[in-house]
């Protein structure tokens, strides 16, 4: 055990700690075991700093919860004192057990943050590596126990690695320590070969062995620690003592050697390292290379050979057997290039000053890297471990070619750059004396460490932007939404990638993802060549929603239904996570469909939880639903009839008000109406106008709906009230010149007659058209009667033969009555012993009505004509009948040939020849005459009669 002298409380502190530190918004520190025997005087603290002008606050949380806050700006860094037994624990009852220790800090900017804490005469600083410092996959480095105390009763040495987790049930195996090991809790590596356990966020878990078992010298180095959400792994030694007694003896010093370690994606195989303050002979500045894959070949400096092989969780010593790989590269400048065929962790051994071997620490040294920053800006209050300040010198390394500057200024030509043995692509620097706030940039490639001291006192440690190999990591948020994406802010170019195919203006250093998939960035910067970073996958957050519905009656079918996610739920998925308090909910689990049905006679609130997820295999989307319900009666309701009457114009209809449908009794309620009850059911074709609602006998739906949306259907049975006519009253035919009564009937209880009377019955009627409205109940019926003037007989035609006269008569209605005088009437419309001379004839038929009357001539006979020339009864003469309308008469012989035709051309005349110059035989003719009685209707009357020719030579 190293013995010191204390001037201060704390003063002499005997490190060299790690400060290698991620500029970032958020960052974890698990805790790790101490031996209570060195836990005396602790003193505890973060230290933060950012480039940021602009402050911001960064709150600091301890299981979860906010334990305090601090604002920081560029030229402005804080400190926050830890509360004892947050980060460090010497209690065996915190072991191999989920605790809640550890630290994590989140602010709205990036910053770097390191966490310095000491007890007496041993200190350290964890730097935070920020989100880079998580992952999934670790293997653990602590410095090896060279100093093993198998006889001490009282064992002071000890190995630590401390596991933090950022999310919620994270599993966590660790695997590959040696058989021989043996745990702080009695396990051993043969016993127990895999330490498996779950983490919730912030939750964390410590394991231990100490230096008096001999498997635990080096039995931890390379153990394999897996997990299935990313965590913080903080690993080494809270008293350890890897220096070598060159005598073959132990060394009574000892210190704390501890860092904070990185995922293996953020691994490389190219490394330089530059000597601390400690003594090469006595083997404290040193390199640790572990391997994470089979077949790792180590070069050391100009090699051309491998010094190793090393194989999975194997790990090399540089400096155990060989002093001179470090170079001298001029003005006690030391310098060591490593390079190794694959991935490695290496570790640099150092010593915070050249005369003591208790002054020993750990750091983590970055892989190099074209990729890394361009500025390493600001690290605050580099020289203080708390309380005290200490000398420190300051380690640059850059890519060969670079311009430098520290603090605005160009370090002169003894600072640097040295050339480093192996490689011509990177040189170092060294500027001593360093005190404050440091900024470090380059127009290359650039990271930084330091080594300092002050009597006994010594440490040292790298400071970085840690993008020596480029990885997504989440700037805040877990999932989407919310979950935000980075790289470091030090490259050229970003080119996103969301299942390999490019983002469309995706080009900045940060991405908001808004889908789930494997997420990439190809960066570009200077001459080096393009890199695509690791997959990051990105999962949908589980959706959280709330639905309110209605139960109206019986059982309700709940069928689960992503509110955003394009995925289907999978029926098995399907989970009742909080059942309901007042029903019963029921997943069938063919189909994953809910059936909840609430208690009998239950009306009110209920609720349930349910939970269910798609089918995409790898990035399944899940929601969860909180179910609130309201459990309703439906309203009551009952069938009605409506009775209206018909259209006039379309008597099988009628209009009806549906809205007077006494279907319920209920207040606080909203019908719609509908024509079919499959519409009602479904909200479709809803009647638009239901008070004035056209439509034959038949049914309508009345879809009777409460406050809280359920509702019942009542059908209104439409009763079409039909015309009611009389059958009493009938088309009459009357004479013109006559009236007629018009009788409806005494059916009704209402009348109203286009005459103005509002009797059963109307008199004086004369032809026409007319209508009564009919009233039976509140129905009215108009109908229309007519009565048609009787048809008048025609007299077509009179016969008249010598004294024999006949009547020809068409229309009207039989029998006729025929007379002479309009005095007597016979039924017979031929008259007998007709006088010679002009007459009337009359004639009325069965309506007897006013008799219509013709005029008529009966001419004066000729029978003989003896056409001789001596000036008597020379020829047959009708002039007299000239006045006649188209009087024509005709002889024909006894075989009814026409022989001669009377007109007016010839006076209406015969002379007894044929063609006025033949005379005809002696002997018997007929003739007949006929013409149109000159009336209104023309009446044609034929007169017939023989004539006898004698003719004397």
């Amino acid at each position: 055990m190293k013995k010191l002298l204390l001037s201060y409380v704390l003063i002499l502190l005997s490190i060299p700690f790690s400060l290698y530190g991620q500029r970032d918004t958020e960052h974890w520190f698990a805790p790790m075991a101490a031996r209570s025997s060195v836990l005396t005087s602790p003193q505890q603290a973060l230290y933060f700093s950012t480039d940021s002008t602009t402050p911001f606050p960064v709150d600091i949380y301890s299981n979860n919860t906010v334990i305090g806050t601090v604002t920081i700006s560029k030229g402005s860094p804080q400190t926050f004192s830890v509360p004892l037994g947050t980060m460090i624990s010497s209690a065996t009852s915190d072991l191999f057990h989920p605790i809640n220790k550890g630290l994590y800090t989140k602010g709205s900017k990036p910053y770097f943050v390191t966490f310095r804490f000491s007890v007496t005469s041993h200190g350290e600083i964890l730097t935070s590596k920020g989100k880079a410092g998580i992952g999934t996959k670790f293997y653990a480095v602590v410095s090896p126990i060279e100093d093993i105390q198998v006889s001490s009763t009282n064992p002071l040495l000890n190995f630590t690695a401390g596991i933090l987790a950022t999310e919620d049930n994270t599993t966590v195996t660790v695997s590959g320590y040696a058989p021989e090991i043996e745990f702080t809790n009695g396990d051993t590596g043969l016993s127990t070969p895999v330490l498996t356990f779950t983490l919730n966020k912030g939750q964390s878990y410590i394991i231990e062995g100490i230096s008096n078992k001999v498997g635990n010298k080096d039995g931890f180095i390379g153990s394999k620690i897996e997990s299935s959400k990313p965590i913080s792994v903080t690993n080494g030694n809270f008293n350890g003592q890897f220096a070598i007694d060159p005598a073959g003896g132990y060394w009574d010093g000892s210190d704390i050697v501890m860092d904070q370690s990185v995922p293996v994606d953020r691994l490389g195989n190219e490394f330089v390292v530059v000597k601390g303050n400690g003594n090469i002979n006595e083997k404290m500045e040193d390199a640790l290379i572990v391997a994470t894959e089979d077949g790792t070949e180590v070069y050391i400096n100009n090699a051309t050979t491998p010094v190793y092989v090393l194989n999975e969780g194997e790990y090399y010593r540089v400096n155990k057997t060989n002093n001179n790989n470090y170079i001298n590269q001029g003005n006690d400048h030391y310098n060591m290039y490593i390079k190794t065929s694959k991935n490695v962790y290496v570790y640099q051994l150092l010593a915070g000053v050249a005369t003591s071997n208790a002054t020993i620490g750990f750091n983590y040294i970055p892989p190099l890297n074209c990729y890394l920053p361009r500025k390493i800006d600001e690290i605050g209050m580099i020289n203080i471990l708390p309380p005290t300040t200490n000398n420190v010198k300051l380690n640059i390394l850059t890519e060969a070619g670079a311009v430098v500057t520290v603090n605005n200024g160009t370090p002169p030509a003894t600072q640097g750059p040295y050339p480093v043995l192996g490689t011509s692509s990177w040189v170092s620097y060294s500027v001593p004396n360093v005190t404050g706030n440091m900024t470090i940039t380059s127009s290359k490639a650039v990271t930084a460490g330091i080594s300092g001291g002050s009597g006994v006192v010594g440490y040292g440690g790298y400071f970085a932007g840690f993008s020596s190999i480029p990885v997504i990591a989440k700037q805040t948020g877990d999932c989407i939404p919310g979950i935000v994406l980075e790289v470091d802010d030090s490259f050229e170019s970003y080119q996103w990638y969301r299942n390999n195919a490019p983002i469309p203006g995706a080009t900045n250093n940060s991405y908001l993802p808004n889908q789930s998939g494997n997420y990439t960035v190809r960066i570009t910067v200077g001459s080096c060549p393009p890199v695509i970073t690791p997959v990051y996958k990105v999962f949908t957050c589980l959706t959280e929603t709330h639905v309110n519905d209605t139960v109206c009656e019986g059982v309700k079918t709940i069928i689960p239904q992503f509110t955003n996610s394009s995925q289907a739920y999978v029926p098995g998925s399907v989970i009742i996570v909080t059942p309901p308090a007042n029903g019963n909910a029921v997943i069938d689990p063919s189909n994953g469909v809910i059936s909840y049905a609430p208690n009998f006679g239950y009306f009110g609130p209920d609720s349930f939880v349910y939970k269910f997820c798609g089918n995409d295999p790898e990035f399944t989307d899940c929601e969860e639903v909180t179910l609130n319900l309201t459990i309703s009666e439906s309203p009551a309701v009952t069938n009605a009839t409506l009775r209206s009457c018909f259209i006039e114009s379309n008597p099988a209809a009628a209009v009806f008000n549906l809205t007077a449908a006494a279907v319920t009794s209920q207040q606080g309620i909203i019908k719609t109406y509908y024509p079919s009850p499959t519409d009602a059911q479904n909200g479709t074709n809803e009647i638009p106008t239901p008070g004035n609602y056209i439509a034959p006998n038949g049914v309508a739906y009345v879809k009777v709906t409460n406050a809280n949306g359920c509702y019942r259907i009542a059908e209104v049975t439409l009763v079409v009230l039909p015309p009611v006519k009389s059958t009493v009253l009938k088309d009459q035919i009357i004479c013109m010149e006559k009236t007629t009564v018009l009788d409806a009937g005494p059916d009704f209880n209402g009348y109203q007659w286009s005459t103005g009377a509002t009797t059963q019955t109307v008199t004086d009627i004369g032809v026409g058209v007319y209508w009564v409205d009919l009233k039976t109940g509140d129905c009215i019926t108009r109908q229309t009667v007519k009565v048609y003037p009787a048809e008048q007989p025609v007299i077509t035609g009179i016969d008249i033969s010598t004294t024999n006269l006949t009547v020809n008569v068409i229309a009207g209605t039989a029998p006729y009555q025929y007379s002479l005088d309009n005095i007597h009437w016979q039924e017979s419309g031929t008259f007998t012993e007709v006088p010679r001379g002009t007459g009337t004839v009359y004639v009325k038929d069965s309506y007897n009505c006013n008799p219509i009357s013709v005029n008529y001539t009966n001419p004066n006979i000729i029978n003989v004509i003896t056409p001789n020339g001596d000036g008597i009864n020379d020829i047959l003469d009708y002039a007299a009948l000239s006045g006649k309308t188209d009087l024509i008469f005709n002889i024909y012989d006894r075989y009814g040939s026409k022989i001669h035709q009377g007109e007016k051309a010839n006076g209406y005349q015969w002379d007894g020849t044929i063609g006025g110059n033949k005379k005809v035989s002696t002997g018997s003719y007929w003739y007949e005459i006929v013409w149109k009685e000159p009336n209104k209707q023309l009446t044609p009357v034929k007169f017939t009669g023989w004539i006898l020719v004698k003719n004397r030579d």
